[in-house]
């Protein structure tokens, strides 16, 4: 299974990736720094779970979310975000997201989060 990163900080996508390797996650991990690159990735194929910030400047995390359903894209979608305010995680859901991890994370939200969705 392919996994696309998606945050504008090239720090937060290393930590990311290394918080998946600690969880037992060792898929083909692909990194995009913005919502436009990201659409262009997904377009590319091959990619099945999106991991993606909220807050990012050109395209944020929810409207690349609704960009992949207004494109028939299928492919599933989480949030790892700083953004832990209840409505805002309601939203996510509503419109599609299957998992919400806040920042700080450990490795273990990770698992208990992609494990359900992915296995190992």
């Amino acid at each position: 299974m392919s996994i696309l990163i998606v945050d504008d900080s090239k720090a937060m996508r290393m930590i990311v990736r290394r918080a998946l390797h600690q969880a037992g996650f060792h898929q083909d991990l692909k990194e995009a720094a913005t919502g436009a690159e990201a659409l262009e990735v997904v377009e590319s194929g091959g990619i099945e779970l999106v991991l993606c910030d909220w807050n990012m400047p050109g395209m944020n995390g929810l409207e690349l979310l609704e960009k992949l359903k207004s494109l028939g894209r299928t492919v599933k979608l989480g949030f790892v975000t700083s953004e832990c305010a209840t409505d805002i995680q309601m939203l996510a859901r509503q419109s599609g997201a299957l998992f919400f991890i806040t920042k700080p994370f450990t490795p273990d939200a990770f698992l208990s989060a992609l494990e359900p969705i992915i296995g190992r």
